[in-house]
């Protein structure tokens, strides 16, 4: 589904990223995890056309990604849930919901969509007439990701969803990733919440310095003891 190989992203003289090669199947659930500054954000970012590469190739079912504009990787089925949620906070939970579908024609099944999302989302349905920006930052957050699902991705990339969020409101969250994905849509997941974003994936990158240092299962990195010492804030006694 989509790959990316040797990718290069500088920022001035600095590498952000070091020339990373991964891939997303699909039907996946795939992690990236690292710590601040590895690159994270910068991947997900590169493939949805808002950062240029210095180099390398990012493709989705075949077709060169690097080529095309951010709206036209929307229409190809990629959406990003961004870090630190950016809903419109001026405009209504219902009005945000319908942004998301802003390139869509289809207006019956837009409809149909969005009673999904309330479905899925019921606090948004509940409150689908009030601003954005006095919602809870767990509400912006389940606003964010229903948003993205009303462009009817193929595959959602996710930005830290857990981010600042309450250890109830992130259970919540990561349930949800797991019903979304068991809708058949393909996630790639970005979080430094790493036991329970690798609880809940398929296959696991380790991120460090704009280097790829390990990939594997969710469940053997979860085991891994360089990834428990490292991210898990786990002590390994031999």
């Amino acid at each position: 589904m989509l790959r990316i190989e040797n990718l290069v992203v500088a920022y001035g003289g600095i590498e952000a990223l070091k020339g990373i090669t991964l891939e997303v199947e699909e039907g996946k659930i795939v992690t990236l995890i690292g710590a601040n500054g590895a690159g994270k954000s910068t991947t997900l970012r590169t493939i949805t056309g808002l950062e240029k590469p210095k180099s390398g190739k990012i493709t989705y079912n075949d077709v060169d990604l690097l080529n095309l504009k951010t709206q036209d990787i929307i229409k190809m089925g990629i959406t990003l849930v961004p870090e630190g949620r950016r809903v419109f906070p001026n405009l209504t939970v219902l009005e945000n919901l319908k942004l998301g579908a802003f390139f869509r024609k289809d207006q019956d099944v837009i409809k149909e969509d969005l009673k999904r999302i309330y479905d899925l989302f019921p606090r948004l349905k509940e409150r689908n007439w009030q601003l954005a920006g006095t919602l809870s930052g767990g509400e912006q957050q389940m606003l964010s990701v229903g948003r993205a699902l009303m462009s009817k991705p193929k595959l959602l990339m996710m930005d830290e969803p857990s981010l600042g969020l309450a250890p109830l409101i992130v259970k919540d969250i990561f349930n949800i990733i797991k019903e979304i994905h068991k809708q058949g849509v393909t996630i790639l997941l970005i979080e430094q919440n790493a036991n329970a974003a690798l609880r809940i994936a398929d296959i696991g990158y380790i991120l460090e310095t704009g280097t790829i240092k390990n990939k594997g299962k969710g469940s053997d990195l979860l085991k891994n003891d360089d990834v428990r010492k490292a991210y898990l804030g786990e002590s390994v006694i031999n």
